[in-house]
């Protein structure tokens, strides 16, 4: 009898335990495809005994399983608590679903749906377990140089069309062989599901040819072996990247460099560095923890360092940076650069395969025809580029170290997470000209695309083109609504027009530098701020509302408005873009209302020169500028240190290094202005500060202490007119901010007194624009959304009449 009563009891329970297991669906969005999330789930849903299975989805990875609800809640806990590293869940969720009995746990392929809605995962640089592989003798891995993992290797370069799957890359026309499909069908694998997976055997061929494109080998090993006796013999070669070509050749031969300098026709530009290892970067660079960090990241991006007085590998540090206190260090973040590096033993120039100022090539075709002038080796491989990316390039300011990216690309874009859009509208912002970029908005994702080159070239022009066409083919949307710098001469603002007439939809126009504005006030979650945010925006040119070139900006922000506020006094911009080409017009232009007639500047220039310039600051009918960019060429000018630029931002880098040197060798606790502590003024006098500057050079004082105190006396303007306006925080944007000093300065001055907010996760300068675009407009910045109020009408008109429609901001 009591035999009979345990035997319901038991019988009772686990009846009560299977009818208590349900059907649970799990949802999740943010950064979860190309980082090894299917794989992660399999393992820890074997681990807990569930069945069930998981899928890549047309908008994140969508789950089931078999399970009590205690179960459930665990195991939803451990999938957000326990997430892959390179993994970003921005939204996660789990509901009961129709019961569905499962007998085991599977990972099941892509369901292919109408719309999709997902975020794109950047390349990753060689992860340190595919580091160890490469030079593990018995392993099939063992020095393929193109080994790649779950947590490492190719993802937005090689995309094609979403959802992510090894059929939607370029790597889908190589077949993996028997070992890497075990590999990849393994759950407990490395390679489990790992897109990118390949071997010797089964995967991508490299080749080498010369100069005069004659095609000389097409084994690895080979070429790998051939690239070191060609590099050790003063030759420069061409290596296909991720993201694109580079050209590398011995940091330690003089006669190299410079001829590297001749063919590029760049004389003066910096190269970046690759070095083996951190370990060798060390023999040669100070090297705090975060610049440490910043190499050794998946990003692996240029970092720039400062070298140490005495080097081990004497590199050529005057033919590399000329002039300059910092170079560009980097890690291989390719097993290709590694296998190069490690065998080559010494620092290589690392740059950009392309003329100065255009995009990279990334085309193995182009490659071998547009290279033949630079290169005397050219060395492909047959894996497909699909997006082009330069490599990423940062610093951190030298004594608070605050990272400034000075180039958003490869490792960063084109996923951006820190700002969801308000409107449903999909939104194409088409941003500047020199540093360009654009951004895509759809289904409430922000997309800003890697930095796109200097638009004034051909080649970027169609890189620009390419990619945006890229985008849409990838989404299946078009732009509902295009916006667009003021400008009309950019080739962006070209672009917005076309892109409008060909998607027939609206223009929206954005004032440049209340872009910038809204890019660090959204960087910074500043957008509705309960209190006022001065936005300090300087840069070097910039179309205002007045029909001026602005750049010397002072914004309040307060009650969603942007007030210009202060601004530095207007001066003469003539001779359009050789102004911003040759630092000694914008002295001459910047001086021409000071007191000191004795400036030296004539000397500048030749008898002819000199009479027509002269006369061209003078006439009435100039357009004028308040750009701070010409204000630091214009120092830069006067101080001897650039009369003519040979590539952008140069002046102003070489007066950078100038205060760096003084503030290294005294510190930052700087005390002397040239602008008066507690003046009140509208404009910023202009012509007060160049008075105070060439005083000081009549005086003869150095030129390391009149950088340094340009420098601070930005800060004590920043200072005054804050005071003045009685405004705590204060945002800072514009290309300017660029400059480490200055940021240092910022911080050691005002970080006590005010609430500093620089860009977190974008470049300063113009690269910013496009977002700033679309933050604009989607945040309803000064009511610039009331031009349409129904823009849903709009555009459905505007696709009805097949016409664009234009609003100025």
């Amino acid at each position: 009898m009591i035999f009979s009563v345990v035997s319901v009891y038991v019988f009772s329970i686990k009846l009560k335990n299977i009818e208590s297991i349900a059907t649970y669906h799990i949802y999740l969005r943010g950064l979860v495809q190309g980082v090894g999330f299917r794989p992660f789930v399999y393992q820890l849903a074997t681990q807990m005994q569930l069945n069930g299975w998981v899928s890549n989805s047309n908008d994140g990875v969508d789950i089931r399983i078999n399970a009590d609800e205690k179960t459930a809640g665990e195991f939803y806990r451990k999938l957000i608590q326990s997430a892959p590293p390179l993994s970003k869940i921005i939204h996660h969720s789990k509901q009961l679903h129709p019961y569905q009995q499962y007998t085991s746990f599977q990972i099941r392929q892509i369901e292919a749906g109408a719309s999709v809605n997902l975020m794109l995962t950047p390349d990753f640089a060689l992860c340190p377990d595919c580091r160890r592989e490469l030079y593990e003798p018995f392993c099939r891995h063992y020095q393929y140089p193109f080994i790649s993992c779950t947590n490492c290797g190719p993802r937005y370069s090689i995309i094609g069309a979403l959802p992510y799957d090894r059929c939607s890359t370029s790597m889908n026309k190589f077949l993996m062989c028997s070992s890497c499909m075990e590999e990849y069908n393994d759950p407990f694998n490395r390679r489990h599901y790992a897109q990118t997976n390949s071997c010797a055997t089964c995967g991508i061929m490299m080749q080498m040819f010369s100069h005069t494109g004659k095609r000389l080998h097409n084994d690895y090993k080979t070429i790998i072996e051939e690239i070191i006796i060609a590099l050790s013999g003063q030759k420069i070669v061409a290596v296909k990247g991720i993201g694109g070509y580079l050209l590398l050749c011995d940091a330690t031969d003089k006669k190299v460099v410079n001829e590297l300098r001749k063919r590029k026709h760049r004389p003066l530009k910096p190269f970046a560095l690759l070095y083996p290892s951190s370990a060798a970067i060390e023999k040669d660079f100070h090297l705090s923890f975060n610049e440490m960090e910043a190499l050794q990241s998946t990003i692996a991006p240029i970092v720039l360092l400062q070298p140490q007085k005495k080097l081990q590998y004497n590199i050529a540090v005057n033919e590399i940076a000329p002039g300059l206190s910092q170079l560009g260090i980097m890690l291989p973040y390719a097993p290709l650069f590694q296998l190069i590096a490690d065998r080559f033993n010494k620092p290589l120039v690392a740059t950009s395969a392309n003329v100065s100022g255009s995009s990279i090539i990334y085309n193995d075709v182009e490659a071998v025809e547009q290279l033949a002038g630079m290169a005397d080796f050219i060395v492909t491989n047959n894996r497909q580029i699909l997006a082009p990316q330069d490599d990423s390039v940062i610093t951190f300011s030298p004594l608070y170290k605050q990272r400034v990216i000075l180039r958003r690309s490869r490792g960063m874009a084109p996923t951006f997470l820190d700002y969801v859009p308000q409107c449903a509208t999909t939104m194409l912002a088409t941003g500047a000209l020199v540093k360009s970029s654009f951004t895509y908005v759809i289904n409430g994702n922000t997309f800003i695309s890697q930095y796109l080159g200097n638009t004034e070239t051909y080649t970027a022009q169609k890189s620009y083109q390419e990619m945006v066409n890229h985008f849409v083919y990838m989404f299946g949307q078009q732009p509902q609504l295009v916006l667009a710098d003021k400008h009309p001469q950019y080739f962006s603002s070209d672009f917005a027009i076309t892109a409008a007439q060909k998607y027939t939809c609206p223009v929206v126009k954005v004032q440049h530098h209340k872009a910038h504005a809204a890019a660090v006030l959204a960087e910074n979650n500043l957008v509705k701020s309960g209190q006022a945010v001065l936005c300090v925006i300087w840069d070097g040119t910039g179309l205002g509302d007045d029909g001026n070139i602005w750049g010397g900006e002072f914004f309040v922000y307060e009650n969603n408005t942007l007030n210009r506020r202060y601004h530095f006094d207007y001066f003469p911009h003539i001779l359009a873009d050789k102004m911003a080409k040759e630092p000694r017009l914008s002295a001459l232009s910047v001086c021409n209302d000071v007191w000191i007639t004795d400036n030296g500047l004539q000397s500048k220039f030749t008898d002819t020169e000199w009479q027509l310039y002269q006369k061209l600051v003078t006439r009435e009918s100039n357009i004028y500028s308040s750009a701070v960019g010409r204000i630091f060429d214009a120092v830069a000018s006067l101080l001897n240190l650039c009369d003519k630029q040979s590539y952008e931002g140069e002046a102003a880098l070489l007066l950078e290094n100038s205060a760096q040197q003084y503030f290294t060798t005294n510190g930052y606790s700087f005390t002397e202005s040239y602008f008066m502590e507690g003046a009140h003024f509208h404009k910023i006098p202009t012509a007060t500060l160049f008075n105070g500057i060439l005083t000081d050079i009549k005086k003869g004082k150095a030129t390391d202490f009149i950088a340094a105190k340009f420098h601070y006396s930005l800060v004590q303007l920043v200072k005054i007119v804050a005071h003045n306006l009685q405004v705590q925080k204060i945002a800072f944007s514009g290309g300017v901010f660029q400059n480490a000093v200055l940021v240092d300065l910022l911080c050691h001055h005002l970080g006590q007194t005010n609430q500093l907010y620089f860009h977190q996760h974008l470049s300063p300068n113009d690269e910013n624009i496009s977002f700033g675009q679309m933050v604009y407009y989607d945040s309803n910045i000064d009511g610039i959304q009331s031009g349409y109020a129904n823009i849903d009408a709009v555009i459905s008109s505007a696709s009805t009449q097949n016409s664009i429609s234009l609003i100025n901001a």
